[in-house]
This record gives C-alpha cells, sequence and structure tokens, in this order.
C-alpha cells in the first residue's frame, strides 16, 4: 500500500478506479495511566496545550492507521489506494478510548500516460 494513495477525498486525481474491495478498519483501545493524568492535571493548571494528551491521541490515531493499511493488505491484496478514509472516537468506558480509522479500499490506475 502506497501511503501517498491513502486520501480523506472520494478519489485521486490522475488515477482511474480499476476495482472497489469494500471497507478496511483499523482499531486500537487506550487508556490513560494515573501518572499521565497526574502530569496532564499539572500541565491544566497552567492552561494551553496538554501535551501528554495531544501525545496519547497523535499515538492512538496513528496506531490505528497503521492497522488499517495492516487490513488492507491482508484482505485486499491486490488494493494500492484507500478512499475516504476517516478517524472515529469513541469512550468505551471512563478513560477508556476507541479510536477507529476506516476507508474504502481500492485499486487504482496512473490515468496520465508518458
Amino acid at each position: 500500500m502506497n501511503k501517498n494513495l491513502i486520501t480523506t477525498t472520494c478519489g485521486l486525481e490522475g488515477y482511474n478506479i480499476i476495482e472497489y474491495y469494500g471497507l478496511v478498519r483499523g482499531i486500537t483501545v487506550r487508556s490513560r495511566s494515573v501518572i499521565g493524568n497526574f502530569g496532564a492535571g499539572l500541565q491544566s493548571i497552567f492552561g494551553g496545550n496538554i501535551s501528554i494528551y495531544t501525545k496519547l491521541c497523535e499515538k492512538a490515531r496513528q496506531e490505528a492507521f497503521d492497522n488499517m493499511i495492516q487490513h488492507a493488505a491482508d484482505e485486499t491484496p491486490d488494493a494500492n489506494a484507500i478512499l475516504a478514509m476517516r478517524y472515529d472516537a469513541n469512550e468505551v468506558a471512563r478513560g477508556i478510548t476507541e479510536v477507529i480509522c476506516y476507508g474504502t479500499a481500492v485499486r487504482v490506475s496512473s490515468s496520465t500516460r508518458l
């Protein structure tokens, strides 16, 4: 899977969609640690960006993204692109969050001729 061919749009300029393979997704479930909550509490006293949570969120999104790519490789080995990629997050329990990354696996071909 070429990460340059993963997009939030429903098409890729310069490419034709050859085949649709369907939904692919990656899921991760994360919790905040007691130490992380304490550090974030200290940061919140001073206001601004709470970097501990920012890093946690970024790590969860990256993990879900990587899991989506792996799911695409496992389930749709002929796919070389993912269209309409989205993220979603839900609180599963207090302090435990699910992050999902999903999109439509497709096979594309360059529409430009050399």
